[in-house]
């Protein structure tokens, strides 16, 4: 807003004595309050042009305390700002805006160290692991990565993994369909020993896979004790379900070797690669150089399971409490509780206003990676008025462009993924497994910047927003996202999942360099990022039991775990939130 000149008038109005003068004097005062008062109430004027800060569309502002409410007319509040400040890119407060500055003296080093032993020596003879991965494309993923470290503690050889065909995302994909198979097999020989198949001489009925399911976070010490003897016995064990199943925290090695497998051997095929860099073209094609991409989680079913509230009114609380009925183990929803806590996902015109906020103007490009919106147009309205440039793979590729992928999940996620992964700045707006992983991949290679909301403070501050200037409500944005922009020591070691902080394998250049560079936003970070941790670290404790599993209760089938609707209940979060 601009501030007001005071302005000395001279004439009439300011002489006291004739009776016409007053009256002259009456009327100009009261025709200046009235002009006054339309200019407060009316759209800063512009030109329309791409520096100029939206006047957002949405539903006209009504002062109410339901915060359901509030959140819902938040965008009719007014976002100006001060288009002197806006470069021509769209965006204010500089390069680092884009750029983390101090991730230049940081790099991914995953190499394995000289007293690594080698696959052959690591593999005994007669011990084949099968894994059953489970969930969506990145749920999936972290389990192929965890199958090659539990390969490695059991010193088995490895069956490419089988990839989850039955359950919610009904994609019938093979592992070959998504992943380069022959290059995972060959990049990692020196590691572990990885097969197409079982051998001929394993494949009749006496070796039938014997299915064992271990503890989520199982520990080097879990597996020797809970899979070694079947394995040794059996000679083919399969583990089922296997997502998160091996402890976040290891030895160095066995992290370094998680990094080998995540950021260098497991690479999407030629047909998922090539079709990521044509949509990684046409943005940059159409944004002239830089963009952002935008993970958007809103579906119907995240949004039943997260127990929120989002301003829907009674038709919104029908329509996501049907949907949560389907898991009969969730507790009764605490809307209020789970905000407080940091667990309700920003919505799209939040995700538009945070940007806005952190300093990214009108015409900045963005692409969005989401499934079907809850609310479809009139829920994305807002961000669209707010960035009007506004892509999706649906919008960038024709049809029959995307046709080999359409009928696949997985591999339409994986479009995504490529598209994300070379944005210059990554968002989301939620923790579900995507976001974690690509930020962790982007910190290995060169803290490409990635904004992760602060839920816990921000959604305090929506609720609120009503109560203080454009200007106050962008400070405090700021503010709540230092250690939440991708900057380097945003987490101490040892804190946060490994895939998100994979910090046993990144380096240091020159710290002396480091100190000098890093970012203001991301100072010392350890106390803002305490209560985030904090609220996550129950999810992250470690499988410790160190007791042998009970004669014949490993043998388990797929119908001891398995529901009407294809989902394991007690992981669902898992499950909706890749």
């Amino acid at each position: 807003m601009g501030s007001r000149q005071r302005r000395r008038y001279h004439g009439g109005c300011a002489a006291p004595g004739a009776a016409p003068g007053a009256a002259a004097c009456l009327a100009a005062a009261l025709l200046l309050l009235m002009l006054a008062f339309h200019c407060v109430l009316s759209p800063p004027l512009g030109d329309g042009g791409r520096n100029d800060p939206p006047r957002p569309q949405g539903p006209t502002f009504v002062q109410s305390n339901n915060p359901g409410e509030l959140r819902r007319n938040v965008l009719a509040m007014d976002t100006n700002v001060h288009a002197s400040n806006v470069l021509r890119d769209g965006s204010k407060m500089g390069e680092e805006l884009w750029d983390s500055g101090a991730g230049n003296d940081f790099y991914g080093c995953s190499n394995a160290s000289t007293e690594f032993a080698g696959a052959e020596a690591n593999t005994e003879s007669n011990r084949y692991l099968m894994i059953e991965a489970s969930g969506g494309l990145n749920q999936q993923r972290t389990g192929i990565i965890d199958a090659v470290i539990a390969a490695r503690i059991l010193k088995a050889t490895l069956v490419i993994p089988k990839l989850d065909q039955k359950s919610f995302w009904e994609d019938s994909s093979d592992f070959a369909d998504i992943f380069d198979a022959d290059y995972f097999i060959s990049s990692l020989s020196e590691d572990v020993k990885i097969i197409w198949q079982l051998p001929d001489t394993m494949i009749s009925k006496k070796y039938l896979p014997y299915k064992i399911r271990v503890p989520r976070k199982c520990t080097p010490f879990c597996y020797e004790n809970r899979v070694l003897p079947a394995l040794s016995k059996k000679n083919v064990v399969q583990l089922t379900k296997f997502d998160y199943r091996v402890s976040n925290r290891l030895e160095t090695y066995l992290q370094k070797l998680r990094c080998r497998v995540n950021y260098h051997a497991l690479r999407f095929t030629d047909a998922i690669h090539e079709m990521g860099g044509i949509l990684v073209q046409r943005m940059r094609e159409k944004s002239g150089g830089r963009f952002i991409a935008l993970h958007l989680r809103f579906e119907p079913d995240m949004l039943a399971f997260s127990g929120c509230y989002y301003g829907g009114g009674e038709t919104e609380r029908r329509e996501l409490g049907t949907i949560r009925k389907r898991w009969k183990t969730l507790h009764e929803a605490d809307p209020d509780r789970e905000r407080r806590h940091g667990k309700c996902p920003l919505t799209p015109e939040e995700v538009g206003l945070m940007l806005r906020a952190l300093g990214f103007g009108r015409g900045v490009h963005m692409y969005v990676a989401s499934g079907d919106v809850y609310g479809g147009e009139e829920t994305l309205a807002p961000l669209k008025a707010l960035f009007p440039n506004f892509y999706s793979k649906e919008t960038l590729a024709s049809k029959e462009e995307l046709e080999p992928f359409l009928p696949f999940s997985s591999r339409m996620a994986a479009l995504d993924f490529v598209v994300c992964d070379q944005s210059n700045v990554f968002v989301t707006n939620n923790n579900g497994n995507m976001a974690r992983m690509l930020a962790g991949r982007r910190r290995y290679f060169g803290h490409k910047r990635t904004i992760r909301p602060n839920t816990r403070k921000l959604n305090s501050l929506f609720l609120n927003r009503t109560s203080m200037s454009w200007d106050t409500f962008a400070s405090k944005v700021q503010t709540f996202q230092k250690g939440f922009m991708g900057e380097p020591n945003e987490v101490e070691p040892g804190r946060g999942g490994f895939y998100e902080y994979p910090l046993d394998c990144i380096c240091q250049k020159s710290k002396a360099r480091t100190e000098h560079t890093i970012d203001p936003l991301s100072k010392d970070t350890t106390d803002i990022m305490e209560n985030h941790l904090t609220n996550r670290e129950g999810r992250d404790v470690d499988f410790m039991e160190r007791t042998l599993l009970p004669a014949g209760s490993s043998n388990e089938t797929e119908a001891d775990y398995s529901h009407g609707n294809g989902l394991d209940i007690p992981e669902m979060d898992d499950v909706v939130s890749d």
